[in-house]
């Protein structure tokens, strides 16, 4: 289980309630490790701090990263989980780095190991020539997919700029779009590509109350995956959603394995008139399933964390 948050609070407040929402328990934080770019910390860097956290750790740690741009990137390793980054707000903590190529190694941030928690912190790669640039990855699980919840991030992209295999839940969260200005030669871009490999496969992402933003043309996904499961579920779109919506990609053939579906959106992008005629049209009792918290918080592990949100 990893659980990636990214809040918009611009308020700077490393205290135990701060204006972004966030209550951190103290009583479930073990140690806390300071980040600060001017040695004003216990360390400068983001991954000297995690670098001081031991392998097999049980106990939360909260790292405490204060105002600045800090260029490099960052790996979770395995065996390091139950690490909380807390940063000053999304306009003010920021990891920046300009890798590229390959999705696998180009990550500005890794996070491998369970039990992750980020908020208050923009993560960028600052690579914008090209399309092959990722700014955060989660392993790539076939077999067991992870879980993720976001809640109240900005996610911004192009090209397949969240894909994977994860069960993920998105809330209150904007998408985007950079098509426009980053992809100026490609006629369209496409916000996800889901890799859902089977019918028993619980893998699918969730768009719950989300905004979809920016210039440019798009798919609202396409399957990586013959079984690739995306919901949008009472969000808004702006005119940068093609009217066909989707692509069956690699499931060509088999579309019907496919759960590509809008519920309760609305917005300029929202007409399903034009959708590819195997968009799935699901009973409310089915997406109620789909789209409730628990449907990834089976053993309460969101209830577990050190925060309250």
């Amino acid at each position: 289980m990893v659980m990636l948050l990214a809040y918009g609070s611009a308020a700077e407040d490393y205290s135990g309630q701060s204006a972004n929402t966030i209550t951190v328990n103290q009583n479930q934080v073990a140690n806390t490790i300071t980040v600060d770019l001017n040695g004003a910390g216990d360390y400068k860097t983001v991954q000297s701090a995690i670098d001081s956290i031991p392998l097999e750790n049980q106990d939360w740690i909260r790292i405490l990263i204060k105002t600045g741009t800090y260029i490099e990137k960052v790996t979770i390793p395995y065996g390091k989980g139950y690490i909380y980054l807390q940063g000053g707000g999304i306009e003010k903590t920021i990891i920046a780095y300009d890798d590229h190529q390959m999705t696998d190694t180009s990550p500005t941030f890794t996070a491998l190991p369970d039990n992750i928690i980020i908020s208050g912190i923009t993560i960028k790669n600052t690579y914008n020539l090209g399309l092959n640039s990722t700014s955060l990855a989660t392993p790539i699980k076939r077999a067991v997919a992870a879980r993720h919840y976001y809640k109240r991030c900005v996610i911004s992209g192009a090209i397949d700029f969240i894909f994977g295999y994860a069960q993920t839940i998105f809330e209150e969260c904007t998408v985007n779009v950079t098509v426009g200005i980053y992809a100026t030669d490609r006629a369209w871009g496409t916000i996800t590509a889901q890799g859902r490999q089977s019918q028993t496969d619980k893998g699918g992402f969730v768009f719950k109350d989300c905004t979809i933003t920016g210039t440019g043309k798009v798919l609202l996904g396409r399957a990586w995956e013959p079984y690739a499961r995306v919901i949008f579920y009472r969000s808004k779109f702006c005119d940068s959603i093609l009217p066909i919506g989707w692509d069956a990609w690699k499931a060509k053939g088999e579309e019907g394995h496919t759960t590509f579906v809008e519920y309760g959106c609305t917005g300029p992008g929202s007409d399903t008139s034009g959708r590819v005629p195997w968009l799935k049209k699901e009973s409310d009792k089915e997406i109620l399933s789909l789209t409730n918290d628990s449907s990834i918080n089976q053993d309460g592990w969101l209830n577990t964390l050190p925060i309250k949100f």
